[in-house]
């Protein structure tokens, strides 16, 4: 058992049952602050308090116990000694509580001295939630913590909740934003183009009308296909794959051919070594390199050609790379693969919702790959890692 005699703390052999709890991530662990001048305190406080549910943070001073709440955030519970030489625990108490980061920490406060009223009080006013007196009572500590641990777990979990239905309504809101904007303009056109039709018997203008409202419907379709692709993965936690056996040479150089009837100008290489086949959904990996491809062309120098580079050589990887010349701002590359990138988008030669590179992101990820960006040196990479055989729907 564990108990406090004096300022002095210290261990005996006990029969009592320990139970295990699982070992959570080091970033999702509870954190718990002790502070005591006496070092055997700390170590006897930390043996009764410590799990793979809490990491426990020491300090023998008010100072280092500063310190450390400068250093680690989201502490749930602070177990402070109210004598100690230079600051007191209710001096460190007051400091804690005169921070806006550190006043919701709930304060326990621990001492060998006065049993005074005056003395409770004291404590009470610094911001405590309790006051025990040594020697104290494991048992009582140990309740007494998780009650506190357990509210701060609810406490973070409801966090997450609302910053995810935050989220939900945020994308919600644009979405019936672009949906009044975006989809309106194309369908305008066909109305349009509709009507002159109904007027006109000029041969060539009836042509180009016609393609105006070919083009147009195209990219509504696009449009439209999106968005119920970013409502799959929203609402389905991700993509349905179709994968089988393909190689990703022709696939690849498929694609570069589709996109290169839109940019008859620009120059696309295509480059690929070692063995390239796998097993992956071909549509949905047309999908992913037609929009790199696309924004390379789009948004790249003109005057440095596309490149497409796949690298069959590892046993169980496939890498492909979609280079072009032209810089990222640094600002913009982590926020590349959010949806609806509205506030980067500029008003001449946008063509869709923000959502391809989303899109391209969510489908790498459901065949179990990963997908990353970098810009510098005047030339901007994509680069998609694939394994060789896409995850079993389910899996």
């Amino acid at each position: 058992r564990l108990s406090l005699v004096g300022s002095e703390m210290c261990i005996r052999d006990s029969s009592d049952t320990m139970f295990l709890t699982s070992a959570k991530p080091q970033e999702d662990r509870i954190k718990c602050l002790l502070v005591d001048d006496v070092p055997e305190n700390l170590i006897a406080l930390e043996a009764l308090l410590e799990s793979g549910r809490v990491e426990v943070l020491k300090a023998q001073s008010g100072p280092e116990a500063l310190e450390l709440l400068l250093h680690h955030g989201d502490v749930a519970l602070a177990l402070l000694d109210v004598q100690m030489p230079d600051m007191n625990g209710f001096e460190l108490a007051e400091l804690i509580r005169g921070s806006e980061r550190t006043r919701h920490i709930p304060l326990i406060f621990m001492t060998a001295g006065s049993r005074e009223q005056n003395w409770q009080f004291r404590g009470y006013e610094s911001g405590a939630v309790d006051f025990l007196y040594k020697p104290i009572d494991p048992h009582m500590l140990s309740m007494k913590a998780n009650v506190l641990f357990e509210l701060h777990e609810r406490k973070r979990a409801l966090a997450t909740q609302l910053e995810a239905r935050t989220e939900a309504l945020r994308i919600n809101e644009m979405f019936m934003a672009v949906l009044s904007h975006d989809l309106r303009t194309p369908l305008q056109s066909i109305v349009m183009g509709a009507s002159l039709l109904q007027r006109q018997n000029d041969d060539a203008r009836v042509a180009s009308l016609a393609q105006r409202m070919l083009q147009s419907s195209e990219r509504m379709a696009r449009l439209i296909d999106d968005l119920l692709d970013v409502t799959r993965i929203r609402q389905a936690g991700g993509l349905t794959l179709e994968p089988a056996w393909i190689g990703l040479d022709a696939l690849l150089q498929r694609t570069v051919d589709e996109v290169q009837t839109g940019y008859p100008d620009r120059q696309i290489e295509c480059e690929c070594e070692g063995d390239l086949a796998g097993a992956w959904d071909a549509e949905r990996l047309c999908q992913v390199f037609t929009n790199l491809v696309g924004n390379a062309l789009h948004h790249g120098s003109r005057d440095v050609p596309v490149q497409v580079k796949a690298d069959g050589t590892a046993a169980d990887r496939v890498a492909v790379t979609v280079s072009n010349g032209g810089s990222i701002p640094p600002a913009l590359l982590p926020h590349l693969f959010n949806p609806f990138r509205g506030g980067d988008r500029r008003a001449e030669g946008h063509k869709g919702l923000g959502l391809g590179l989303f899109i391209a992101q969510q489908i790498v990820l459901s065949h179990g790959g990963r997908i990353s960006a970098e810009s510098s040196d005047g030339l901007t990479h994509f680069r998609v890692d694939l394994p060789r055989e896409a995850p079993r729907a389910g899996a």
